[in-house]
């Protein structure tokens, strides 16, 4: 997301409408899991973030970004359903239907190139850190502040955005490592869905993302 999430008219997050159908991105995320996913877990985020922030006023109508930059001094139920919020929204704007998705271009091409070899040997090094990441979180492609690109991982709600994240910079691509984005299809084998999901990712979106962060 290259703008700022902000709360809606009445003071309160929504959850955002998916780009595509529930059944869009098969066989590589089944129905069943979006609609669980997006319509389950998602809404459970968005829903407890909102009864959080009732209860603080001070950080009402604030944007997810400007909580997420302050997140050492935010309660934990703010902190994580704002840090879940984001990461999921962002999440779905990564994804496309099979076949819309694109493929890496231009400058963004050019630095895959330039910082990993090859976009294949990018898969390799992301799929990589997801595969050995322990537990729930997000596997990431971030441009770093001195401008190079650089996959990692975060634990739980965390994000590059998030004050005193394991990982820092521009987020430019996310892929779900929590058991529910995946179980229903894929059961325990992760490496299986990190592989699959490559068949949705929406290298328009990744290109836009890089293309701002450089203007930035």
């Amino acid at each position: 997301m290259t703008e700022e999430t902000l709360p809606g008219p009445d003071g309160t997050f929504a959850l955002p409408p998916l780009a595509w159908a529930l059944d869009a991105l098969a066989p590589a995320i089944d129905a069943e899991t979006m609609s669980l996913h997006w319509g389950a877990h998602h809404r459970a985020y968005v829903d407890k973030l909102n009864a959080a922030l009732a209860a603080r006023p001070s950080l009402q109508g604030k944007s997810l970004e400007a909580l997420l930059a302050r997140a050492g001094t935010l309660h934990a139920d703010v902190r994580t359903n704002a840090g879940q919020h984001w990461n999921h929204a962002f999440f779905w704007e990564s994804m496309a239907p099979p076949g819309r998705g694109g493929a890496p271009d231009g400058a963004l091409l050019a630095a895959i190139e330039r910082d990993f070899g090859s976009p294949g040997d990018l898969v390799e090094a992301f799929d990589a850190a997801g595969a050995a990441h322990f537990g729930s979180g997000w596997a990431w492609l971030v441009r770093a502040g001195n401008g190079r690109l650089v996959v990692g991982t975060t634990p739980d709600e965390q994000s590059p955005l998030m004050e005193g994240a394991a990982l820092s910079g521009t987020p430019l691509l996310v892929n779900d490592l929590w058991e529910h984005a995946y179980y229903l299809g894929y059961r325990n084998r992760r490496a299986d869905y990190l592989a699959a999901w490559w068949q949705v990712v929406n290298w328009k979106a990744v290109g836009a993302r890089f293309a701002a962060a450089q203007a930035a």
